[in-house]
């Protein structure tokens, strides 16, 4: 269990530090098509990366409730829900969270924040609305795992360093028709094109395998907060069953969710932001087994 913790968190680190290799290596095709190779560049391109992620930081928990038209409710508004929101967190040592309601028929629900001291947890009125307690209960367990993790700050810093990789991609491309015409900065036209068309789909992979895994360790979190990892389990299979699809879909923050809030397609096993289903309670009974 806590080696499987450990794992998880090695790989993260280094899968966050790819990001930098990105946005460094995008940076010194910028300063070389560009700026003649100055070193500034690359340097200049590293610090508004760092600066823009600290907005997304900072601003990335509002915003994604905000989207999603979440509204804060209390103990005396949601007294089953906050209950057990207030009994996790003291089994587990955390400050009390907001704790935030959304309206969709579905059942989802997510974490976001900064940190303990600053998180909130929120929930889907269809989710109240089918799981039991056991499996409320696991669901808020698993998401009180991600703000345990820090998992909530990591997926802010990765989707801070997606968009900027992005952006950074997008003005390497158009820089890339304005160099000379010599040998040297063909080749490097060449690269530039390249660099710009790979580096954001490899970030949104990148992106996407840091909330895999994140997941997978939110679970054996929640299961080992609870002692009753079935409960997890089931609220799993039962939104499989009846579907986690929000209604106000927003691909921006479909990492932050419980399970996955958007449309499959033909490339959602590879696209997804979460892992499969089947996998998830697989682990999760197994721990059940071990324990």
């Amino acid at each position: 269990m806590y080696s499987a913790i450990a794992d998880n968190k090695r790989k993260t680190v280094i899968i966050m530090a790819a990001f930098l290799l990105i946005v460094g290596g995008l940076g010194w095709l910028l300063s070389h098509i560009y700026a003649g190779g100055r070193p500034s560049v690359t340097i200049g391109v590293l610090i508004g990366t760092a600066i823009y992620t600290l907005f997304t930081y900072f601003s990335g928990s509002r915003m994604a409730l905000a989207v999603h038209g979440a509204r804060q409710v209390d103990k005396r508004a949601e007294p089953r829900l906050y209950r057990i929101v207030e009994n996790l967190v003291i089994t587990e040592g955390l400050p009390m969270p907001g704790v935030y309601i959304m309206e969709d028929p579905s059942p989802n629900a997510f974490a976001t924040g900064r940190n303990p001291n600053n998180a909130a947890v929120c929930v889907t009125t269809g989710l109240l609305e089918i799981m039991d307690d056991k499996e409320l209960e696991g669901v808020m367990a698993h998401e009180l795992g991600h703000i345990k993790n820090y998992d909530v700050r990591v997926n802010i810093v990765a989707f801070g360093l997606t968009a900027a990789i992005g952006l950074l991609a997008d003005i390497l491309l158009r820089l890339s028709w304005f160099g000379d015409d010599d040998d040297s900065s063909q080749v490097m036209i060449v690269l530039g094109i390249a660099g710009a068309v790979l580096a954001p789909i490899v970030a949104t992979l990148i992106q996407l395998a840091v909330s895999r895994q994140r997941e997978y360790l939110a679970d054996a979190t929640g299961a080992l907060a609870t002692r009753y990892p079935e409960g997890l389990a089931s609220a799993l299979e039962k939104i499989e069953e009846y579907g986690s699809v929000l209604k106000k879909q927003n691909s921006s923050t479909a990492h932050l969710f419980f399970a996955n809030p958007l449309k499959r397609g033909s490339l959602a096993s590879l696209f997804s932001t979460h892992p499969l289903v089947e996998d998830r309670v697989r682990r999760l009974r197994e721990i059940g087994h071990k324990a």
